[in-house]
């Protein structure tokens, strides 16, 4: 993915990096997740915990009592857009909403001045640890692979998946497009844009919860941020011949070099200033949208995943050899919104996702990093309960869906209290990749955020959530002893 100019780069910055954090430990944790799995909620409501000193039971260090204090401090990287954390934590306390999702690259430095856990190093001065939280989109990672291809082989990949039954129909428009130019013709303008923006548009119909497909490369068509018509983000695959070349200003040889240019321009400068600068790494995982769209979504998230993980440089490295290679040697898959289940499918989710990640899993444990999956809700939006119906106690959760979700004919009004039973997920997850199954039904909506509990003496308390803590101790528990 990299020249030797790169790697050379790369060294750099990474012994930079390390013999400053000498003085000032410092741990990169990266969190990604594709399209409204819920990346802005986690980094908010970590930091929330941290800065309030949430229920975390399973965070070892919290929960012993050994964190002194945390607190924000100016990140290191001053070209890079801060986190807004003040501003998503009022949205979700005050207005009862989700904050937006991420849209771009964003980052948040979070210290934690703490007691050692061993009597030995309680004799010293106590430690010190920031935490720089990289937050990025999914789908930019599902730009690095192609890095290793051609406009050929991604034309081909690319038209391949358009003319798939389940997405044949969102990409009419573009299809038609591209049957009806001339490869060989010269290079137009208006042609170009024409395109592009076809294709864009299929690409983001395909994320609509009835489609809600994963696999959508490249990932600034969805996210284009600053980039938004620049002729870097203004081209579109075409059915090009494998080693053909074509006129020079022809169409088919001006999209080419605009391929190689949004290579050149978008991708790599990602993979190289802040990609491959992570230490520890979570992926947030929406299993529950691809289920509710069927085996088709599920078997493209697959996908998807797989080549996210395969983006990731996983691997431990030794303390010297940490000076110059970065490795992440820490990755948490977590199923999120597991607040949209009963806790008796929990374990089933993270079956499902388990199987979504067999192969890649493997590889990053080879490679010597260290993986787990979760499920997890990083603000719990419901309770649990149970009702009777039909003589049969039915395990339900109680919460307020937001306006215009929907089940069945019944649509709610984002002000009533509702208690849902969202069904069971399958013991074996195979059921869910196989058209033609029939698991049973299940019922998933979005709720609103919850209304903060207060105590016995009227102190409002941290946000509720599922397994948030197990998820810290897995990330930066170690570096905490």
């Amino acid at each position: 993915m990299t020249s030797l100019a790169d790697e050379a780069r790369l060294v750099f910055d990474t012994f930079t990096d390390r013999t400053t954090g000498l003085f000032h430990p410092t741990l990169r944790l990266g969190v990604t997740g594709l399209s409204r799995a819920g990346k802005t909620v986690f980094i908010t409501a970590l930091v929330h915990n941290l800065l309030h000193g949430g229920r975390l039971p399973l965070f070892e260090a919290q929960a012993g009592g050994r964190i002194l204090r945390s607190f924000l401090e100016e990140q290191p990287d001053d070209a890079v857009p801060r986190f807004q954390y003040e501003e998503h934590i009022r949205t979700i306390l005050e207005d009862r909403l989700w904050p937006n999702s991420t849209r771009a690259i964003s980052e948040l430095r979070l210290t934690i001045e703490y007691e050692s856990g061993s009597g030995w190093g309680r004799m010293f001065s106590g430690g010190r640890l920031s935490i720089d939280i990289v937050d990025y989109p999914g789908e930019w990672l599902l730009d690095l692979p192609l890095l290793e291809k051609d406009f050929a082989i991604f034309s081909a990949e690319s038209l391949e998946r358009a003319r798939l039954p389940s997405r044949r129909h969102l990409a009419r428009e573009y299809l038609d497009l591209v049957d009806s130019v001339d490869l060989e013709a010269p290079a137009d303008e208006t042609t170009a844009v024409a395109l592009s923006r076809a294709f864009a548009a299929y690409l983001q119909s395909c994320r609509t919860d009835s489609a809600a497909l994963s696999t959508l490369p490249p990932g600034r068509f969805l996210m284009p941020g600053d980039l938004e018509g620049s002729p870097a983000l203004t081209f579109a695959p075409l059915p090009v011949e494998p080693g053909r070349t074509y006129p020079k200003g022809s169409l088919a040889a001006h999209l080419a070099r605009r391929y190689e240019a949004y290579k050149t321009v978008v991708v790599k400068p990602f993979f190289r200033d802040h990609f491959a600068r992570l230490d520890r790494q979570i992926l947030l995982v929406d299993v529950m949208q691809a289920i509710n769209a069927g085996p088709e979504a599920v078997r493209d998230l697959e996908t998807a995943l797989a080549d996210i993980l395969g983006c990731f440089r996983p691997g431990r490295s030794t303390w010297l050899g940490s000076f110059l290679t970065r490795r992440i040697d820490r990755i948490l898959v977590a199923a999120t919104k597991a607040d949209h289940l009963h806790r008796d499918s929990h374990r089933r989710l993270e079956g499902i996702v388990r199987r979504l990640l067999d192969d890649a899993i493997a590889r990053a444990k080879f490679s010597g990093a260290r993986t787990d999956v979760l499920a997890l809700a990083a603000v719990r939006a419901t309770r649990e309960a149970s009702v009777q119906d039909g003589g049969e106690t039915l395990p339900v959760i109680v919460g307020t869906p937001a306006e215009g979700e929907t089940i069945g004919e019944e649509t709610f009004d984002g002000r009533t209290e509702t208690a849902i039973f969202p069904g069971d997920l399958p013991a074996d997850p195979a059921r869910l990749f196989v058209d033609g199954a029939e698991p049973d039904p299940m019922r998933f909506v979005r709720f609103k955020p919850p209304r903060l509990e207060r105590d016995a003496a009227g102190l409002t308390l941290s946000l509720p959530h599922i397994r948030l803590d197990r998820a810290l101790q897995f990330l930066v528990g170690d570096r905490l002893s």
